[in-house]
């Protein structure tokens, strides 16, 4: 766990970082840049596995497999959930935008509406038609307890308008895993 800890904070102190030196660059040599924040970014073909798997596809690999699906503290931790359409979205508008004042921004990219590790846990049950079971596992040192990204400076500059909620982002995202994960149907009927 501290090790995970330890990389999500590296990997926040290396987005900082990396912001203020785009900011040093722009002023100095006039470079344009676009900074992208992207919140809890998920869909087809996320690895369910590795330290930093992120939690939607693990917990729908754990449900098609029969596993129980772990969740960090009492399950009101709270997350911004952004389809990756949503992403693609926002890196063409920032890739193409000739407002001159969209330039040299930074911009978080997600929907705007937070949903707890808890609602998650029940969406996906519901939309998997699965009765799976929960271990409550304790909080995740370092890890922030809630988040829910302001999307206004992306839609005022960029003209960003998020197409996918979670609900309907999961459900274009749910056949890949279904097709990858889902035991097959002879082992289920018997």
């Amino acid at each position: 766990m501290k090790a995970v800890s330890a990389l999500l904070a590296g990997r926040r102190l290396a987005w900082v970082v990396t912001e203020l030196y785009a900011g040093v660059f722009a002023r100095c040599y006039g470079m344009e840049t676009v900074g992208m924040r992207y919140f809890n970014v998920f869909g087809a073909r996320q690895d369910p596995k590795g330290p930093c798997a992120a939690v939607i596809p693990r917990w729908i690999r754990a449900m098609l497999i029969g596993e129980a699906v772990e969740i960090n503290g009492d399950g009101e931790t709270t997350r911004d959930f952004c389809h990756i359409a949503n992403v693609v979205q926002a890196n063409l508008l920032a890739a193409l935008t000739d407002n001159r004042t969209a330039v040299n921004q930074v911009y978080n990219i997600a929907v705007g509406h937070s949903t707890s590790l808890n609602q998650l846990y029940a969406l996906l049950r519901e939309l998997l038609g699965k009765r799976s079971s929960a271990v409550h596992r304790p909080f995740r040192e370092g890890d922030v307890r809630h988040s829910l990204a302001d999307i206004g400076r992306a839609q005022e500059l960029l003209g960003y308008a998020p197409t996918h909620t979670l609900e309907s982002g999961l459900r274009e995202a749910l056949s890949w895993y279904i097709a990858r994960f889902a035991p097959p149907r002879a082992a289920l009927a018997g």
